[in-house]
């Protein structure tokens, strides 16, 4: 189980513990509370990555949870509700949440959301690494530029994150999954050829100006950094 831990504040047993139950066998570490005043009880005690949050609590109603949550720490916020109207999405994603799913949901799209707003979050993080280099491959995070021996390549912003994404970890092998979630910033549902596609330009970008091969197919995997 990775350190990523996760507070899920969710009144009604069954959902906090299905969300509970399919978070863990997604590799997270969950903390489970059932009023709004043990959550903030439990966000006060632990350094947690991301927050599941009902509205309707016994204590303390989400809204108030939201908001004491954000005075205290920039953190991804997920609203789980029954309320599907639009005003109140609105309402509670200009008041700080960052998604909100409306109940009954899909567990395996909660999941894939959970996914999407940590690595958005980890990739706003402030980075030491501003300039990354790979074979005459280097990558400036900060003017967001991409050169092949000292060649500058256009990239799309899509190929660009591709590139990021797979330079700041060169010994992992990345699904199409993570590809999307981390360059399109949303959940990728089913399969298509989008990633393969941008691979493919990206690939006749850089060969323009180098014979060397730089990303790898891993095939039935995905795609990593030819070492």
């Amino acid at each position: 189980m990775n350190d990523t831990r996760i507070l899920i504040i969710e009144d009604d047993n069954d959902i906090n513990n299905l969300v509970c139950e399919a978070l863990t066998k997604a590799d997270y570490n969950c903390t489970q509370a059932f009023s709004g005043t043990e959550g903030l009880l439990c966000f006060r005690n632990y350094d947690f990555s991301l927050v599941f949050l009902d509205l309707m609590l016994p204590g303390m109603n989400g809204e108030n949870v939201l908001s004491q949550i954000k005075k205290m720490r920039d953190i991804p916020v997920i609203i789980m509700s029954a309320k599907d109207e639009i005003d109140t999405k609105i309402e509670l994603l200009n008041s700080g949440a960052d998604d909100y799913i409306t109940k009954p949901f899909d567990i395996k799209e909660l999941v894939a959301r959970t996914g999407v707003l940590l690595r958005r979050f980890s990739s706003n993080a402030p980075s030491s690494t501003e300039i990354l280099r790979h074979n005459g491959l280097e990558l400036n995070r900060s003017s967001l530029t991409v050169t092949v021996n000292n060649n500058a390549i256009d990239l799309t912003r899509h190929e660009y994150k591709i590139i990021e994404l797979l330079m700041l970890n060169p010994d992992k092998v990345f699904s199409k999954q993570e590809i999307y979630d981390y360059a399109w910033e949303d959940f990728f549902i089913g399969e298509d050829k989008t990633i393969n596609v941008h691979i493919s330009n990206m690939r006749k970008k850089l060969k323009s100006f180098s014979e060397t091969e730089f990303i790898e197919t891993v095939w039935g995997i995905g795609f990593r950094l030819k070492k």
